[in-house]
Formats: structure tokens, C-alpha cells, sequence
């Protein structure tokens, strides 16, 4: 029997592993079932190699709750440790002293070194208690500690190849004797490790009545998930399985992309493209982040570029540098390659749809041209490629590339100053008699309706040559692309001064501009526009705030533009009776406005009051 106390030169090395070494307690059932995999690991490569002789059995993992006498238990069947070998890894935990050892491990991921992941059982255990027999040695080895460097190290009779660890586990962390919690953390941690894990709960059956027999076993986890597997070796089913395996509530995705690389880095994972349609869905479910299909963490901000982190699933790589608790990333060049060959990958993917399936793309654009649309914004990188396959929507329904859309219009949408004039709408039912007012001069109108088309819109104008965005309603018809051409008025000087004066209105929360233009006879009377920066300014304050929130206090800016060639206004110039000429201007003025949303509260039952009366003949 050996006696003695682990080597390390302070005693203040626990309360540092409890307290500061990991930053949730429940990472060391993680850490302890992780040490489990790697042994059973050990024993299948040895095997291979001739160096474990015999049959290896069932290589499994067990973890045994027993409520009653407190403990928890990680069983393995893998490589086992001789009583020197505990002595090495266990023991001789060997620096100065904590503040040192934190110092030159704080930014290296040493678990699995120097025993730090078995130590992390001391965070929950008053006592742990360790009993292995190597494949190498006939004899079994018992470790007992109660949390401070005093150990005790025998050999006992214990048949079973491979490592038993019972956790006595403190008062204070008394959760972890609730089979909800533990299973919980199982699901969580070793969902997808590659040695099966099984979960028994030693328990009473009935009030008053003992067993010691186990009365649950369930195997938690998927040993083979296929971001281990070859691509070629899988169906869309199996992807659209395993996404409902990460994702049980989630929609079908739209497609998928699986990683697998080995140079310069190793990276593997599927990477799916759900179908959004609520902006709160947005962050509902995220990336999930492995390292040797290990669970690590869900922020995986500084690996997966911004504009992606509206996809869904899975990122292993055992490059990714971690703390030392294997809880977040640190930085380290490997990151930045690793979000780089992400955005080249979806990059790639996108074009590849768009060649070969152009149709079934632009079925799934309202879901990608958000993610499209983001990326454009954010990476330039992904905004090169990105111009080979985004895709906008008229009110047609019709798709156009960008150099689609400027061959289309090339004749017909070219201002004074030879750039391109992509005219769009955000809201087609609202917006519609502009629309139809811009078709019928031959413009083609695409669909702005995504959450970013505001702030989109405002960087392609910057990035994209020789193209500007004009909102279908910022103007009237003639003026939204302006050519420095006019039409004639066939008011004279007085009748126009006189309507224009009639139109001078005072409005509540708007402020009024009027004009008197002669546009064509079948053209409204009247239209209401809002000066598109102005309005995108309002905008992208209601999204964003930031720089633009003073814009959100200012009000409405709102052109009234007054058809004077209008035969509406022959008749109404000559009405005698003021009050009603008063009332059809203001009728006039209210249906403009309305069509632009701006027409609210009290006015709006002014208006619908005044027609009324107007009908009547009042």
C-alpha cells in the first residue's frame, strides 16, 4: 500500500480547479466521460496494432446514478492504468504553484494533460475514488482522495478491464444526483461522442422496497453522426434525419453543406440553410461547436462569419484553439482560415444551385436572400462572388440577376447622369397604384421586402457602379427617373397659383410641400410622395436606431404633387361654392395620402366623414 501526497508544491491547487479552472460545474461530467472515450479509444487502436491481445468485448460507457449512497459513476472498458501509471497521471500534478500554473496554461488547452480533466470531479465530490486494471497488468489499482493533496493508492482485486470513477458528491452540488440533470448534461455534452454511452439509475422500485438492480438503461448518444461520414455515403434523408435529430421542432431546411477538410486545417460539420419567415426565428436555434465530437459551446461568433449565423448545425474541428476548460475560443490564425473557407464554401454552394437548378433557387430566395443580402453587406469576399447569383423579384414575379435587370432596362431606366435606376417596392398591396403608374411607362419594379433591404440598398449604392435604388413611390411616374424631360401644363400661371394655393393644407405630424406639374390627363389628380433619402433615413431608424435615430423624431416629408392637366380640376376651379371646393381639394389631398399610409386617427374619420357628405351632395 502506497501512501503519500500528490505533488504539487501549494495546497490552493483545488480550490483553483473548483472555482476559476471551469466556468460551469457541470463540464466534469464532460470532461470525465470525454477521458472515458479516449481510453476506449486507446484499446481499439492497440488492438489493431497487436499491442492488446485477445477479444476486447462490448466497448461501452456507463454512467450509474445512485441517489441513495450519493454517488455518481463513469464505468469504461478501454486501456486501464497500472498503479505507476495512476502514480504519473493522476498524481504528479507537478508545477510551483497555481498562480504559475495558471500563468503558463492559461492559453493552451492542456485538459487531457497533467490530469486536470479527472481533477474537475473535485468541483462536485467531497470524495472520488478510482479503481482501473490496465490490459498489460493482472493486478487492479484503487485511488482515493477527499479533495486535498492527501491520496491513497493500492492494488485491489478488480476484474474488469479498463476504469471505474465514483464521484461522492458534496451537499452543495446535490443536483447532480437528479437523473434529469444528469441526462440532461449527458444529451447536452455526449450527444454525438463515438462510444456508446449508457445511463442506469440505481434506485427503489417501490416506497420501502430495496434493489440494487439497475432499472434503467438507455444508450444517449449517437456514436456515428454524419458529419463523420463521406457525403457520398449519405442521402438527402439522412441529412434531413439528422437535422431533425439537432433540431426537433425545426422546419425542413432548404439544403445543406457538408465540410470536410484536412489541409491546413481539420474541419468537419453540415452546415444547413433553414427556412426563416418570422424575424424572431432568427436566433431560435444555432451552430452547434465540436471538438472531437465533443459538445463545446453554441457562440460561434469568431468562427462562423456574421452574416451566417442565421444557419444551422454542426462545426468539429480539433484546430480550434480553446481555454483551458475547452468552454469558448481564443484567438488564434486557425479561426480566421477556418470562417474564411466557411464563406467560400456557402459561396460555392449558392452559385452551384443557381447553375444547376436555377428555378428551384429562386423558389428558395425569400429564405436565402436574407442570408445573400447580409453576406453582400458584411463581407466583401462573399460580396464578389455573391454578384454571380443574387436575384431580385418583380412584381411580375419574374427573377433578374443584376446584369439581367440593367439589360431590361437599359433603354428605359438610365437617368440624366447614365446610371442605372433600380426602381423597387416594400410593399406591393400598399404601393400598388405607383407600381402600376411605373409599368405602364414600360419600368420593371423589384420586390425590397426583406428585414436588411433598407440598409441593402444603401450599401450596394457605394458598392455596385453606376446603380441607384428609387423607392416606386419617392416621385411622381415622371420623375422617378429623371431624364430632364417635362410635360406641359394646360393651366394657366393664375389657374395653377390658385390650385396650388387651394392645395396649401396643414397637416398634422406631415410636412407639406406642394406642386403643380402638368402630367399626363390619365394620371392621378393628385399624388403623395416621400422623398426617398428622407424616407429611407426614417426607415432604417425604425430597424436600427444608431446614427439615424434622429431621423425617426423629425416628421414626415411629403410632396404633394398636383396634376394640373388632370379634367378634374376644369370643373373644380369654377365651383362657386367655397366650402365644397374646399372639401374636394382636402378629399383629393386625403385619397393621395392614404395611398401612402400617412392618412391616421382623426383625419382619417374627417375623410371618410367628407365623402360621405360629398356623395350626399352636402
Amino acid at each position: 500500500m502506497q501512501k503519500g501526497q500528490i505533488r504539487v508544491q501549494t495546497e490552493n491547487i483545488f480550490p483553483i480547479i473548483k472555482k476559476f479552472l471551469y466556468s460551469d460545474h457541470e463540464i466534469f461530467l464532460r470532461e470525465l466521460v470525454s477521458n472515458a472515450v479516449d481510453a476506449s479509444q486507446k484499446i481499439k487502436t492497440l488492438s489493431s496494432i497487436g499491442e492488446a491481445k485477445g477479444d476486447l468485448g462490448e466497448l461501452r460507457i456507463d454512467v450509474v446514478l445512485d441517489a441513495k449512497e450519493k454517488t455518481l459513476s463513469i464505468i469504461d472498458k478501454g486501456v486501464g492504468m497500472t498503479s505507476e501509471e495512476v502514480d504519473k497521471y493522476i498524481n504528479q500534478v507537478a508545477f510551483s504553484g497555481a498562480e504559475e500554473f495558471m500563468d503558463k496554461y492559461k492559453d493552451a488547452n492542456i485538459i487531457g494533460h497533467f490530469g486536470l480533466g479527472f481533477y474537475s470531479a473535485f468541483m462536485v465530490s467531497d470524495k472520488v475514488e478510482l479503481y482501473s486494471k490496465s490490459f498489460k497488468d493482472a493486478s487492479g489499482v484503487f485511488w482515493g482522495c477527499d479533495g486535498n493533496p492527501e491520496f491513497e493508492l493500492y492494488e485491489v482485486d478488480y476484474a474488469q478491464r479498463g476504469t471505474k470513477i465514483v464521484l461522492h458528491i458534496s451537499e452543495e452540488s446535490k443536483e447532480f444526483l437528479e437523473a434529469s440533470r444528469v441526462k440532461a448534461i449527458l444529451d447536452r455534452f455526449c450527444k454525438f461522442l463515438p462510444i456508446p454511452i449508457y445511463f442506469s439509475e440505481v434506485g427503489v422500485k417501490e416506497e420501502g422496497e430495496k434493489k440494487d438492480e439497475v432499472v434503467e438503461e438507455k444508450s444517449i448518444n449517437n456514436p456515428d453522426p454524419i458529419w463523420v461520414k463521406k457525403p457520398s455515403e449519405l442521402t438527402k434523408e439522412d441529412y434531413e434525419k439528422f437535422y431533425k435529430e439537432l433540431y426537433p421542432f425545426g422546419e425542413t431546411p432548404l439544403f445543406w453543406i457538408h465540410l470536410n477538410v484536412d489541409y491546413p486545417f481539420n474541419l468537419t460539420g453540415v452546415l444547413y440553410f433553414p427556412k426563416i419567415k418570422q424575424s424572431y426565428e432568427i436566433q431560435k436555434d444555432k451552430i452547434q461547436l465540436y471538438c472531437n465530437q465533443v459538445f463545446v459551446t453554441d457562440e460561434v461568433k469568431d468562427i462562423v462569419p456574421e452574416f451566417l449565423m442565421l444557419l444551422h448545425g454542426v462545426i468539429d474541428s480539433p484546430d480550434i484553439p480553446l481555454n483551458v476548460s475547452r468552454s469558448y475560443l481564443q484567438g488564434d490564425p486557425n479561426v480566421k482560415k477556418i470562417n474564411a473557407h466557411i464563406t467560400k464554401k456557402v459561396a460555392d454552394k449558392l452559385e452551384e444551385i443557381f447553375k444547376a437548378d436555377r428555378p428551384a433557387f429562386e423558389e428558395k430566395w425569400e429564405s436565402l436572400g436574407l442570408f445573400v443580402k447580409y453576406g453582400m453587406m458584411t463581407d466583401d469576399k462573399f460580396l464578389d462572388k455573391a454578384g454571380k447569383f443574387i436575384v431580385m423579384e418583380d412584381t411580375t414575379g419574374k427573377f433578374h440577376t443584376l446584369e439581367e435587370y440593367k439589360t431590361l432596362t437599359e433603354a428605359t431606366q438610365k437617368n440624366k447622369d447614365g446610371k442605372q435606376v433600380i426602381l423597387y417596392t416594400t410593399n406591393p398591396v400598399q404601393q400598388d397604384a405607383y407600381i402600376q403608374a411605373a409599368t405602364k411607362k414600360g419600368y420593371t419594379v423589384v420586390k425590397m421586402e426583406t428585414l436588411v433591404d433598407s440598409a441593402f440598398i444603401n450599401n450596394m449604392e457605394m458598392k455596385w457602379e453606376n446603380v441607384t435604388f428609387v423607392r416606386v413611390d419617392a416621385d411622381i411616374v415622371d420623375n422617378l427617373i429623371d431624364k430632364q424631360e417635362a410635360n406641359e401644363s394646360v393651366l394657366s400661371k393664375d389657374d395653377a397659383e390658385k390650385l396650388k394655393e387651394l392645395f396649401n393644407l396643414q397637416i398634422a405630424d406631415l410636412h407639406v410641400t406642394t406642386e403643380v406639374k402638368g402630367l399626363s390627363a390619365d394620371s392621378a389628380p393628385v399624388v403623395a410622395t416621400r422623398p426617398e433619402f428622407m424616407r429611407r433615413m426614417k426607415d432604417m431608424a425604425g430597424v436600427g436606431g444608431g446614427m439615424t435615430a434622429f431621423y425617426a423624431q423629425m416628421p414626415d416629408e411629403v410632396t404633394l404633387t398636383v396634376n394640373g392637366n388632370h379634367p378634374i380640376y376644369q370643373t373644380l376651379l369654377k365651383e362657386g361654392n367655397a366650402e365644397l371646393q374646399k372639401s374636394q381639394v382636402r378629399n383629393l389631398a386625403d385619397l393621395a395620402l392614404l395611398s401612402q399610409g400617412l392618412l391616421k386617427g382623426n383625419d382619417l374619420t374627417n375623410f371618410i366623414n367628407r365623402s360621405v357628405d360629398l356623395l350626399q351632395n352636402k
